[in-house]
């Protein structure tokens, strides 16, 4: 399914070679079905073009092929509301680096002999900074979402008080089962990528929002049965996994940034994992500490908010500091 806001891709027939490449990903790299989902979308743009436009399939492509790809794809324009905008460089970025792995993955399957990719340069990429929130926004949130005393209300409030307390991924989130509450729900075990478990502790206004949710979370359903029989701590009656599904909870979020009157495209359960993350370390956290709640595999992934919180600093000092207005203060 599209994410909203994305047209649907037209489903071609990929080689069979996508598939085996997509299966190693999954068994052998313990990728989440979303990144498989992402991987997927990559090749399959990448074969449509090809198809179209070079009479031949990924698996048979040459390097000129897919430099005439990255040409089109380069030269293209996306659009988003009533904007217009040439496509990111991280996105042609991305989308070479899938094709890399996919034919290193063939190579070492004997299914070529060489690779396309390896005399393609990637695009520079400037360094870009995740979107954050203020302490003020975030706040506002939770209580415009607290206001409308409604069950739905009590479920976003504890979903926003959870992630601003976790900074869990999205998808973790939204997929936590009732048994991952930990006792007296001091914390919560999360499942990250490729089946890394972590224990994440619970403030002490997540936890009470936890606590004040489950108490009407069976009058989410209409049948007191089936409150006892669905294992997700936030189900859902219309999604297939049962739960909660990513695309709901951001429009939730950004249906929720209109009424607290915060521009919605600042607003996403991911930019509330970036406010997690650079507002613990702008009041002290240490680096360490904050990648382990995050679950990152790698520190120098943390690393990039502590370029926020100077990017923040030196706002404030261009904008506060007296010396900084034009001309030196007599």
């Amino acid at each position: 399914m599209a994410r909203p806001g994305r047209p649907a891709m037209p489903k071609p027939e990929l080689s069979p070679t996508v598939d085996s490449f997509l299966d190693m990903l999954t068994t052998e790299r313990g990728a989440a079905m979303n990144t498989r989902q992402a991987y997927w979308r990559d090749l399959a743009d990448v074969s449509l073009f090809l198809k179209a436009n070079r009479s031949t399939d990924i698996d048979k492509a040459n390097t000129e092929d897919l430099k005439a790809y990255i040409k089109d794809l380069s030269g293209k324009t996306h659009t988003k509301g009533a904007n217009k905008s040439k496509i990111a460089v991280r996105t042609v970025a991305r989308r070479l680096s899938a094709l890399r792995q996919f034919y290193r993955f063939l190579v070492s399957e004997n299914a070529r002999t060489d690779d396309p990719t390896s005399t393609i340069e990637s695009p520079k990429q400037g360094r870009t900074l995740p979107k954050t929130l203020s302490e003020d926004e975030v706040t506002a949130l939770i209580k415009t979402a607290g206001e409308r005393g409604t069950v739905e209300g009590i479920r976003l409030v504890c979903l926003l008080e959870m992630l601003y307390a976790t900074g869990l991924r999205v998808s973790e989130l939204v997929g936590l089962p009732l048994s991952a509450i930990g006792e007296n729900s001091q914390f919560i075990m999360v499942e990250g990528k490729a089946g890394r478990e972590r224990m994440v502790p619970l403030s002490d206004p997540a936890q009470k929002a936890l606590s004040a949710y489950t108490e009407v979370r069976p009058e989410l359903f209409i049948d007191p049965a089936e409150a006892k029989k669905n294992t997700w701590l936030f189900p859902s009656k219309t999604s297939g996994s049962g739960h909660l599904t990513r695309q709901r909870f951001a429009q939730l979020l950004k249906d929720l940034a209109k009424e607290a009157k915060i521009d919605e495209d600042r607003v996403s359960p991911h930019i509330l994992r970036h406010a997690f993350a650079t507002h613990l370390l702008s009041n002290g956290a240490d680096l360490r500490s904050v990648q382990k709640m995050l679950g990152h595999a790698d520190i120098a992934t943390t690393q990039i908010y502590t370029h926020i919180l100077g990017e923040e600093a030196k706002k404030t000092v261009k904008e506060k500091h007296p010396l900084s207005k034009t001309g030196s203060k007599k």
